[in-house]
């Protein structure tokens, strides 16, 4: 038997169900209670509204695995930003503005993303054995497929192993403690990686079949769904990523994409003013490969510019 967020299911059984953190806010997700026991799972998307082929990679996913075939238990949610879903927001919370991969662990008397938040601490973590959340490049961030695991020791071994599983290239080492994943992580101590495929606001057909193959990969890999298919990619773990910020407000120019690699001393970008006078040049500071880049024309200060990673794992 699995009791989670108010919803009780029996071994072999699977409920589709809208989980309400919130009144009047639903996120609809798929419970299933396998018929043997192992792992709970815990997989989500959609908390960066506008960045969308997670979101049908779950629904399809939840739809098709069969719960006889289930060993443990697994919740996903299809989306949890529902309200910039529909709101069309890049990535916040509409009500508030929040950002639900940075606002943990919330408040249960708090504004809306920070009630979710603190549902998702209270409610689905401590029950859950592994999380693993989709995400992808939001509007103006091209990127190469990545994955970001925790550095806490505790956790990290586990969530790397899982990572070099999946059919990403692109390992990378984080020590972010205040989105879903890393809160869990570094925080509560469970096992957790995030996911990054597609970018710019598209849902390409073949970025949401590659992830659904990740989940099952996935899920194979934590001894919870059978699966014949296997990993193609070669894969690079990086335990240290520069991200460049911008260090004023101004008219963004890129050099680089996706996937190059980068020489120190580099010209990455610059920024110039509306009369076309550089305002900064940006320049790598050590060799790496570039993950992803800001494609926007206007940037303000701080703004992510350019990520990139320096340091391979041996």
């Amino acid at each position: 038997m699995f009791t989670i967020c108010g919803h009780t299911l029996h071994p072999g059984e699977k409920k589709q169900t809208a989980l309400r953190p919130v009144c009047g806010y639903e996120m609809p997700s798929t419970i299933i209670c396998g018929a043997k026991p192992g792992k709970t799972v815990l997989i989500t998307a959609g908390i960066h509204a506008g960045e969308y082929p997670g979101i049908p990679a779950v629904i399809r996913t939840a739809k098709e695995l069969d719960p006889a075939q289930v060993a443990g238990n697994i919740l996903m949610v299809h989306c949890v930003n529902t309200s910039g879903f529909w709101a069309r927001t890049d990535c916040l919370v509409a009500e508030d503005g929040g950002n639900l991969n940075a606002n943990y662990p919330g408040a249960s008397d708090g504004t809306v993303s920070q009630r979710v938040a603190d549902y998702f601490v209270k409610q689905i973590f401590p029950y859950v054995d592994f999380v693993a959340d989709l995400h992808s490049g939001s509007q103006q961030e091209p990127l190469m497929p990545c994955l970001f695991f925790p550095k806490w020791e505790k956790v990290r071994e586990e969530a790397l192993s899982a990572a070099k599983a999946l059919d990403i290239p692109y390992l990378i080492q984080s020590m972010a403690k205040t989105g879903e994943y890393s809160y869990a992580a570094h925080t509560m101590g469970i096992p957790s990686i995030l996911l990054e495929r597609g970018h710019s606001g598209f849902c390409e057909e073949a970025w949401i079949e590659s992830y659904q193959k990740d989940l099952r990969l996935l899920l194979r890999h934590l001894g919870c769904y059978p699966y014949n298919g296997q990993p193609t990619v070669e894969k690079h773990v990086f335990m240290k990523t520069i991200y460049l910020e911008a260090e004023e407000n101004g008219v963004w120019y890129c050099n680089v994409k996706p996937g190059d690699t980068v020489k120190k001393g580099q010209l990455l970008g610059r920024t110039e003013d509306f009369y076309g006078s550089v305002l900064h040049e940006y320049y790598a500071e050590s060799d790496g490969i570039v993950f992803y880049h800001c494609c926007g024309l206007s940037v303000k200060a701080g703004r992510n510019l350019v990520a990139y990673g320096v340091e391979k794992a041996g």
